[in-house]
């Protein structure tokens, strides 16, 4: 539908600081369908907003790829 935002949150294991959370939040917004990013560190979760579908397995490589481990993803 024409407006309608996906949204999807990935619960991640591994970030322990502000540098993780903004190394997160640069590798996802490198992703050509990502629109914005938002890394809750207490919550070890990064909110994700897309321009368009993308394949839940190139968000979770992203993430994996940078060391840390992707427990869930939710739309």
């Amino acid at each position: 539908m024409f407006g309608e935002k996906i949204i999807k949150t990935m619960f991640i294991d591994g970030m322990h600081c502000m540098h993780c959370a903004k190394k997160v939040e640069e590798e996802l917004k490198g992703i050509k369908q990502v629109k914005s990013v938002k890394v809750i560190l207490e919550e070890k979760k990064a909110e994700i907003i897309l321009k368009e579908k993308v394949d839940e397995k190139v968000l979770k490589e992203t993430i994996e790829n940078l060391g840390y481990n992707v427990l869930e993803v939710r739309d």
